[in-house]
């Protein structure tokens, strides 16, 4: 009985809550199931291993010569990924879930990034 009390609640609760918001924090839940950290407590400095999703994939600079950026979010916050002298990578695109590892740094704008990331495709 209290199997079908649990499912009707998340499922009354998938059906009145904003789509985005429960698209975060699946995604985050996601994130934290892994063992990786999560984006928001990541500080400069600071070796990590994070999992998240891609939501955008841009060439940096002139005919791509500056490097790939693709903006990571984990459902807590976005990271820069940072490929330097890279024009393209194969299977960086938006949409997909990677597992990266690297040092966390800093844009000029000040924003969290990490350049030159290892990273797995996980979908």
């Amino acid at each position: 009985m209290a199997t079908a009390e649990g499912y009707l609640r998340r499922l009354t609760r998938r059906l009145t809550e904003d789509p985005e918001k429960l698209d975060v924090e699946e995604l985050s839940d996601e994130a934290a199931a892994t063992g990786a950290q999560r984006a928001i407590d990541c500080r400069r400095g600071q070796e990590v291993v994070m999992v998240g999703t891609l939501r955008s994939v841009e060439c940096n600079g002139k005919g791509c010569a500056g490097g790939v950026r693709a903006e990571l979010f984990d459902g807590t916050d976005a990271v820069t990924l940072v490929w330097l002298g890279q024009r393209r990578i194969p299977g960086i695109e938006s949409g997909r879930t990677l597992r990266v590892r690297g040092r966390i740094g800093k844009l000029d704008s000040g924003a969290k990034a990490i350049y030159n990331p290892l990273y797995e495709i996980q979908k």
